[in-house]
């Protein structure tokens, strides 16, 4: 683009400024309005973030048990019914369970166990993926997203209240310098409301993400003990004795 286009595009922007204000609209309040309902999405993303981790936690550690020592427990009492063929006394036992994750998968595996055992870990992984980690992680990516919106809800709220405010500077009206002072003060302390979500939701996110390894790895063993169950017992082969 030469020179002489661009000037005349930036008058042609002069003038279609004009022409708007010239029908009573001003930039600079749009700009302060646009501003202070920067205020309002960041209470709307902080709150999202604080509901999807609250619903998070409270299911990581409604899933998982308390301690590996607890599914120790669990299984050292389960695995014998299962070995011996008594499945409704481990029914029972998954049942008295039924809020945690592995006692669930159990249930599954106990009730489909015709299928087979390649079948079984087929079902059991599909479930794992599906109705056990994809909510938890459809939660966690939510609270990743109101970390990276905070900040940047912030500094648009900034940029916008800084604009309004050397906006009223550039009208040629006199303006005290403890107002500007206050409305530039102001707009910081959005950018300082977006850094506040986000430092916090990371620390958070993290422990999350800790919880959701320690549960997928918990189901993954106990899966693993309870499969080999159902296992088909490989025939020996005959040793020729010389």
């Amino acid at each position: 683009m030469n020179t002489s286009a661009l000037t005349s595009s930036l008058s042609q922007f002069d003038a279609s400024v004009l022409t708007l204000a010239a029908g009573g609209f001003d930039v600079n309040d749009m700009a302060q309005k646009l501003g202070d309902g920067c205020f309002v999405f960041l209470g709307i993303n902080f709150f999202w973030g604080l509901y999807c981790v609250i619903l998070s936690w409270r299911r990581a550690n409604q899933l998982r048990f308390r301690s590996h020592q607890d599914q120790d427990d669990f299984l050292n009492e389960l695995l014998p019914r299962l070995k011996s063929g008594a499945f409704d006394e481990a029914n029972e036992i998954c049942e008295a369970k039924s809020l945690r994750a592995l006692p669930r998968l159990v249930l599954t595996v106990i009730a489909n166990r015709k299928v087979g055992y390649d079948g079984l870990r087929e079902q059991v992984g599909e479930l794992i993926q599906r109705d056990l980690m994809g909510p938890l992680e459809q939660k966690m990516n939510w609270v990743a997203t109101t970390i990276k919106s905070g900040p940047l809800l912030g500094l648009f709220g900034t940029v916008l209240s800084m604009i309004a405010a050397f906006g009223r500077i550039g009208t040629g009206e006199k303006v005290a310098p403890h107002m500007i002072a206050k409305d530039i003060s102001l707009a910081l302390f959005c950018t300082a409301m977006g850094l506040a979500t986000a430092i916090p939701f990371s620390y958070l996110l993290a422990n999350l993400n800790i919880k959701s390894k320690e549960l997928l790895e918990g189901v993954s063993t106990g899966m693993t003990h309870v499969l080999g169950t159902f296992r088909p017992s490989k025939n020996k082969a005959p040793t020729n004795a010389r």
